[in-house]
């Protein structure tokens, strides 16, 4: 088949057309890849910001159809429409079991860049190929865990059901599931990119009254007030921080989200949130990112609150269908996200356009 890949950190990506997939194993079943979206955290990959092991096939946020079915699979079926979640959720471990799917204890496997036994399916000139996320979504076809794929009715378009697996998930799941929004409520937004942009539209369905989006590219603040920005603050012209404050009357935002995982960029969230308010982290840092904080007068007199979000705290066996639901009543625009599609050959154009704030985001088509 054919698959974008990464060679090596740091690399640009390779079209390969030799890579060679072994059949799925027992809880494993076999993904027609049919699109998808291009995110900013397999750019992470690229650059090392998220280290995963080289070669990979990149790419963790698609949609297909189900093609074959290992040993044991019960939840689908061949020629079922899905989703693909980049954290596979089993419903039996700790977390999963106490309200934390997107924790799952499965997922830790990852890390080493193939299924859950931490072996990969995928082969390239007789060498194995890693796969990322459990998923590897640039290939036109993927092996994936039973537990990282979710049903979708038929009449869902790919490029539409792509997108959810993982910007709209965790960007609306931020607002819906990790933050606590109240009616009323000004939220800031720091960075604007896809999952920018599905924050600022799940504050919007929490029913904030005004959405702050701060970012440095100007096309990036065009895009949030489309999605739903009430204001913007342009970030690298004055203070954004005071910039922010002078919107939320004097006091700073109720809710600030970081979506970019920068040292900087993440005090500045803590800084912009009033007293009693909420930080919700979001963006992925890299591993050496370290915060020094004022223990007194960011938690203890200032009452302020930091909470960490991985994939929008998300149970994908509820939240996908609900998102669909928002999308199918014209609450949740998915359809705007799509600024260019693409075939797989065109990878590296694609992240060269997200480093230039241009796109919210590209995706992948995948031709069989």
């Amino acid at each position: 088949m054919k698959a974008a890949v990464l060679p090596a950190f740091d690399a640009p990506i390779e079209t390969r057309d030799d890579v060679e997939i072994a059949p799925p194993g027992p809880g494993e079943v076999r993904i027609k890849v049919m699109a998808s979206g291009v995110c900013h955290s397999d750019l992470s990959v690229q650059n090392g910001t998220i280290p995963l092991p080289t070669p990979i096939v990149l790419g963790h946020e698609g949609s297909g159809i189900v093609e074959e079915i290992g040993e044991g699979v019960t939840r689908l079926a061949v020629g079922d429409h899905v989703v693909l979640s980049f954290v596979p959720a089993c419903g039996e471990c700790y977390t999963c079991t106490h309200g934390q799917p997107y924790i799952c204890e499965k997922s830790a496997a990852q890390a080493a860049g193939g299924l859950l036994d931490m072996t990969t399916r995928l082969t390239s000139g007789g060498a194995p190929l890693h796969q990322m996320a459990c998923l590897g979504t640039y290939g036109q076809y993927a092996i994936v865990p039973e537990i990282s794929a979710v049903k979708i009715d038929d009449d869902v378009p790919f490029e539409v059901a792509a997108l959810i697996g993982c910007g709209v998930l965790t960007g609306v799941g931020a607002a819906l599931n990790t933050a606590e929004i109240r009616p009323g409520d000004t939220v800031a937004v720091i960075g604007c990119g896809g999952v920018g942009l599905n924050v600022i539209q799940g504050a919007k369905i929490a029913g904030a009254t005004k959405i702050i989006a701060v970012d440095m590219f100007e096309s990036k603040l065009e895009m949030a007030r489309e999605f739903g920005a009430t204001d913007t603050v342009k970030a690298d012209e004055g203070d954004p921080v005071s910039a922010v404050a002078a919107l939320a009357g004097g006091r700073g935002a109720d809710v600030t989200f970081e979506v970019i995982g920068l040292g900087p960029t993440i005090e500045q969230a803590i800084n912009t949130t009033r007293p009693g308010g909420q930080v919700i982290l979001v963006g992925v840092p890299r591993m050496d990112v370290m915060v020094n904080l004022n223990a007194a007068f960011t938690w203890l007199y200032l009452a302020k609150s930091i909470k960490g979000c991985w994939y929008g705290s998300s149970d994908v066996y509820r939240d996908v269908p609900k998102l669909l639901d928002l999308w199918k009543k014209g609450e949740l625009n998915l359809e705007g996200l799509i600024s260019k599609e693409i075939t797989v050959d065109q990878v590296n154009e694609a992240f060269a356009d997200m480093q230039a704030g241009t796109v919210a985001r590209s995706v992948i088509r995948h031709q069989h």
